[in-house]
């Protein structure tokens, strides 16, 4: 059972990768000839970036025994709050956020490498405290200290929307590492009330906030880009326009290849095709779920977690966004969304439950031969 889960992890990931290829092309032809005189240009980029990201899973599947990752987690966790304190000192703003590092061929976003490395830690970190985890001196609060120094790094950036989603996965790893129930909860119950003041200073994200708000009370849509993705889901009905057949990515979809690439699928496949492309997610998220259970130590089990559970939680953000549920973020769709670091990292994540995987699958078959 657990080779089909990996088949299936295996599978699923190659579908979404292939699949973002080709609504990234449809997505972003008209763009693309706009800016740089050619239907291919981004489409290009997109190719490098998922060969990069095949070639990162294939590596991390198989030539990185996921146990290594905990000698070297403290300092890959430290090294990538330095890059993230340096790229918001030093990194040009753009849109007002300082998040990203020019590298030419794309732009590298410390956030996305941050959170893959944080969930690596804190998994490496409640196994290492077993019962310790428990107490909030001698274990949560030092937990606390890796999950706000990567959280509020990101925060000020400002990323807000990547700074909560990255504090619920590491509360969610913590709750299932056995913290107490009080220690999670409390915490989280905390630091709501700061929050939402500190967002509410930054303009941006008040105007997001206030527009979602006002959505409910005069049946409008938040901000433009919510409005035309609607516009867009709508007109693709029950079984879509046909694959390159958008309307909305010609120009009237800001983002239309990125952030809200979901709203093209669903004018392109229709409605059954997105509820399928969730139930893909859905499906990856139990594959690994079920890999979790079937590996003996902890490490492996809150890895395999933290990882699914960052694709899913991700993914379905994406989708009630694109859909005017929650306030826009600028959180792309795994595997699918044009973006160099997104893809990449979600690659080395399904890289390192593979291997999680396949070393549960060996010592289920030694533990058989031993009968």
């Amino acid at each position: 059972m657990i080779k089909t889960s990996i088949r299936l992890t295996i599978l699923i990931t190659g579908i979404l990768i292939l699949l973002g290829g080709i609504i990234v092309f449809t997505a972003s032809s008209t763009i693309s000839a706009e800016k740089f005189d050619s239907l291919y240009s981004l489409f290009k980029l997109h190719l490098v970036k998922m060969l990069i990201s095949v070639i990162a899973m294939t590596y991390f599947a198989i030539m990185v025994p996921y146990q290594k990752l905990k000698k070297y987690s403290k300092y890959m966790l430290f090294g990538i709050v330095i890059v993230l304190f340096l790229t918001y000192v030093f990194m040009p703003s753009v849109k007002g956020a300082s998040r990203w590092i020019n590298l030419g061929f794309m732009k590298l976003q410390p956030s996305e490498i941050a959170k893959l490395f944080l969930i690596i830690h804190l998994a490496h970190f409640i196994e290492k405290k077993g019962e310790l985890i428990r107490d909030f001196k001698k274990g949560f609060s030092l937990a606390l200290f890796w999950v706000f120094s990567v959280s509020v790094m990101i925060f000020l950036q400002p990323n807000f929307s990547s700074a909560i989603i990255i504090g619920f996965i590491s509360f969610a790893i913590l709750y299932v590492g056995n913290a107490r129930k009080t220690h999670v909860f409390g915490t989280m119950g905390a630091i709501v009330t700061p929050l939402v003041i500190i967002m509410m200073f930054v303009q941006h994200t008040r105007d997001r906030i206030i527009g979602y708000v006002n959505s409910f009370l005069d049946g409008s849509d938040p901000n433009i880009q919510v409005y035309q993705a609607k516009v867009a889901l709508g007109s693709g009905g029950l079984l879509g326009r046909g694959i390159g057949h958008s309307r909305q990515s010609d120009l009237f979809l800001p983002e239309s290849y990125g952030d809200f690439i979901f709203s093209i699928l669903g004018e392109e496949i229709g409605l059954v095709g997105a509820i399928l492309i969730l139930f893909l997610y859905l499906l990856l998220f139990l594959c690994g779920i079920y890999i979790a259970k079937r590996t003996t130590d902890k490490f492996g089990q809150l890895l395999a977690f933290g990882i699914s559970f960052n694709i899913l939680i991700t993914a379905f953000i994406n989708a009630a966004v694109v859909t005017g549920i929650v306030p826009t973020t600028g959180i792309t769709l795994p595997f699918i969304s044009y973006g160099g670091t997104s893809i990449i990292m979600f690659a080395i994540s399904i890289g390192i439950l593979i291997n999680i995987g396949n070393q549960a699958s060996k010592t289920g078959e030694m533990k058989l031969a031993q009968y």
